[in-house]
């Protein structure tokens, strides 16, 4: 039904006004009483239950950053079936983000094409905001937050950007994470170089607290720089790594190139990212210990592309651009698929 709706109308619409749409709906199951009725159909099964970063999740899949920037639909979310909800991202100042339109959808590739910009309210509203929430009974899903640099706030005045929005973040999320990776701030992927992150990510950890912090990194990368930050994160006591952010290439695509140059920049999700983010998973893998989390994103569509991801090294999986294409029951879909293959082992 849903593929039936998203042909014949969803893809009419602008895709930025589709996302508030549907958003708007999700936010408000439980306003509407309708929250636990959802919840009944899209539980993931209890064998679906994982230990990471001292958490425990009731299911490996997991709700990418970028589609609650705000932590307004929260609730909402885990109620559809995601494990885990991580929001953001979020930064210390509030910002608008770029000009619009700045979201394109890749049908042919099932792809979408974002220059954001870290829309958002700021990081002292989104506090605010979340601990009302972990206030009431059962605290919703297991929470990841988000932070980013602010736009106007120079790159090498970065450290004290984000510990600002680690300080008032971090005691209220289950893990915290650092986005080097997006290519909508100007002047933020270089924040990866070895030089400037580790006094950033030092920093981030010292105002952390007992919070897990892991970092996002980018799949544009190459190899030899991937695997040099895997092993900065462990030095400098990360919990995790999370692989990967959007890409900037635009290699491969299916969508006709006058589309995509009309699109212009922008991170590129979905299908075409799969086979670069699960190399990454498996070069991050390869050198870190058993003990550190790794997150994979990027590509994931269904519970086939998750237990790929987990058979690889990851621990939790994320996914976002396929809720586009598939609809409010992907996360039920997913997990539903997950249980029937481990039950096929």
């Amino acid at each position: 039904m849903y593929r039936i709706l998203f042909s014949l109308v969803l893809r009419r619409i602008d895709p930025e006004r589709a996302h508030h749409l549907a958003f708007g709906v999700i936010r408000r199951l439980p306003w509407l009483g309708l929250g636990r009725v959802v919840a009944r159909f899209t539980r993931p099964a209890p064998e679906l239950r994982v230990q990471a970063l001292g958490r425990t999740f009731p299911s490996p899949f997991g709700l990418a950053a970028g589609f609650d920037k705000d932590g307004l639909g929260i609730t909402g979310l885990g109620q559809l079936g995601f494990g885990h909800v991580e929001v953001g991202t979020l930064t210390a100042h509030a910002q608008p983000g770029n000009p619009t339109p700045r979201l394109f959808r890749l049908i042919p590739d099932r792809a979408v094409i974002n220059r954001m910009g870290f829309n958002n309210g700021g990081a002292d509203a989104a506090a605010l905001r979340i601990a009302r929430l972990r206030r009431r009974p059962g605290r919703g899903p297991v929470l990841g937050v988000n932070i980013g640099k602010s736009r106007v706030t120079a790159v090498e005045d970065a450290i004290g950007d984000y510990r600002r929005s680690a300080k008032v973040l971090a005691p209220l999320a289950d893990y915290l994470v650092v986005n080097v990776s997006s290519p909508n701030t100007p002047g933020l992927r270089g924040l990866q170089e070895l030089e400037s992150l580790e006094p950033l990510l030092a920093a981030v950890r010292d105002e952390a607290g007992d919070t897990p912090l892991l970092v996002k990194i980018a799949p544009d990368l190459t190899d030899e720089q991937v695997e040099r930050i895997a092993r900065l994160a462990v030095d400098a006591g990360l919990a995790g790594i999370i692989a990967t952010n959007t890409t900037i290439s635009r290699e491969g695509l299916r969508t006709s190139r006058s589309v995509v140059e009309a699109a212009g920049a922008g991170g590129l999700s979905g299908a075409p990212l799969a086979a670069r983010s699960l190399e990454v998973l498996r070069r991050i893998r390869a050198v870190v210990p058993p003990e550190l989390c790794v997150i994979s994103v990027g590509g994931v569509d269904t519970a086939e592309d998750v237990q790929e991801r987990l058979d690889a090294g990851a621990d939790l999986v994320q996914g976002y651009t396929a809720f586009i294409y598939r609809g409010p029951l992907w996360a039920a879909s997913v997990n539903r698929g997950l249980a029937r293959l481990r039950a096929a082992r």
